[in-house]
């Protein structure tokens, strides 16, 4: 987070994907066709066409039927893995991968996949030897990371459910947790956020950095960010152990009530729960994921796909233009959704070009969304931005960088508002309910 008062201004933006687990370069890919149905004959026949859509169902199945005629197909395994590794399917993923770095190896990206795969499931010790061997510095840096966490990383501790209020919903919502078992202290609330600290929080919990890396640049100064390992981070009742943590001296947005934040998470903590973010309750509810934890509401759910490490993605609608491929973020203030002016345009929303937010060469208009939904939540009226190009390192709509398939859009906090949602990252589910 930046000094801006817009948690979702392009400097927010571009420090947490840049300070993130995961950065990736970014480019701007041309529209979709306007509806699925409306793909080619040729298309459909084509898993990378369907992949680059979104389709990954009907991908995989294509992908399948690559590797019968030809089980040596390198490309077909490492796109399949990718998949599976998008619904967290981690055993489908580490065979395919697998298979695919056998067939073709030092290929980066399988690589790089086939880490994540283990360390979205805490075996950090099995992601480090592939992160060295991809020559990648952010990889080099996040082997060191993991390298420095000893036992058994990610223990959590209390009982089988906390719920903890919102100590403010706007300009996002913002819950109380413990460092390091010292005095409460504020962080924002972001599914576009790992865990990541103030300088002055981090130094207040003794934290020691054992490796740092580039965050890019926020307020057009360059950013370091340090990585470290925390020995405990409680929120409500629950206790969470020996877990990676990073942190940088970048203005953030103040609170309310002008004190400074600690810090913000989001995904990297909510998918080690069933995490439900009660907009409408003003609480956030975290349950640890055993057979008792109740599931999500076949009525509400939306499929769930997590992207890089930490970024939601699910299918929404702008106006009668989807479903199609969305990311959900929590941290955009004042406003409840993203897209491209391209794509505004060809649904028919009014850009408002006499009033465009400058930065960074690059320009945002204002766009008012007569109607937009995931699933059965829809919102109408609902203020937002249009990008005239993407940012570099923003996993935005209009582009299939870094992801390797396109977004229409990115649904934020206004959106949410009259809700309540969960995620569900074991059986990749997303719900939203009325709260």
């Amino acid at each position: 987070m930046t000094a801006q008062d817009d948690l979702h201004a392009p400097d927010r933006r571009a420090f947490l994907r840049r300070t993130g687990l995961t950065v990736a370069a970014s480019a701007i890919l041309p529209l979709l066709e306007s509806s699925p149905s409306a793909a080619s004959t040729a298309a459909d026949d084509d898993p990378d066409q369907l992949f680059k859509q979104g389709r990954f169902a009907a991908a995989e199945r294509g992908y399948r039927r690559l590797l019968r005629r030809d089980p040596r197909d390198a490309h077909a395994w490492a796109q399949a893995g990718y998949i599976a590794l998008l619904s967290n399917r981690f055993a489908d993923t580490e065979k395919r991968l697998s298979k695919a770095l056998a067939l073709r190896p030092g290929d980066a990206a399988s690589t790089q996949r086939l880490a994540e795969s283990y360390v979205r499931q805490d075996q950090f010790a099995r992601a480090v030897p592939l992160l060295k061997s991809t020559e990648r510095p952010r990889d080099k840096t996040l082997a060191e990371l993991y390298s420095h966490i000893s036992g058994t990383p990610w223990q959590i501790h209390g009982p089988q459910s906390t719920h903890v209020p919102f100590v403010t919903l706007d300009p996002v919502p913002a819950v109380e947790a413990v460092l390091n078992g010292g005095e409460p202290e504020k962080f924002w609330l972001d599914t576009y956020a790992t865990l990541d600290l103030s300088k002055e929080a981090a130094e207040k919990a003794g934290l020691r950095a054992v490796t740092s890396m580039s965050g890019g640049v926020a307020n057009n100064q360059p950013i370091t960010i340090w990585l470290g390992v925390l020995n405990s981070f409680k929120i409500g009742n629950i206790e969470i152990r020996n877990i990676p943590v990073q942190w940088s001296d970048a203005k953030r947005p103040p609170l309310p009530d002008g004190t400074p934040a600690a810090g913000a998470f989001g995904t990297t903590i909510f998918y080690h729960f069933l995490t439900t973010m009660n907009y409408a309750g003003r609480a956030l509810t975290l349950r640890r994921k055993t057979k008792a934890a109740p599931r999500t509401h076949a009525a509400g759910r939306l499929p769930l796909w997590l992207a890089g490490d930490h970024y939601p993605c699910t299918l929404g609608s702008l106006g009668d233009y989807g479903p199609r491929m969305v990311t959900v973020d929590t941290g955009g203030i004042g406003k409840g959704l993203d897209t491209t002016v391209e794509i505004a345009e060809r649904v028919g929303m009014t850009v408002d070009y006499d009033h465009p937010i400058e930065h960074a060469g690059n320009k945002l208009y204002p766009i008012t969304a007569e109607r937009i939904s995931l699933g059965r939540a829809v919102r109408r009226d609902i203020r937002g931005h249009a990008v005239e190009k993407v940012f570099p390192g923003f996993p935005g709509p209009g582009q299939s960088v870094p992801f390797g398939f396109d977004l229409i859009a990115n649904f934020t906090h206004e959106f949410f508002k009259p809700y309540a949602i969960t995620f569900d990252y074991t059986d990749m589910h997303l719900s939203i309910t009325r709260g």
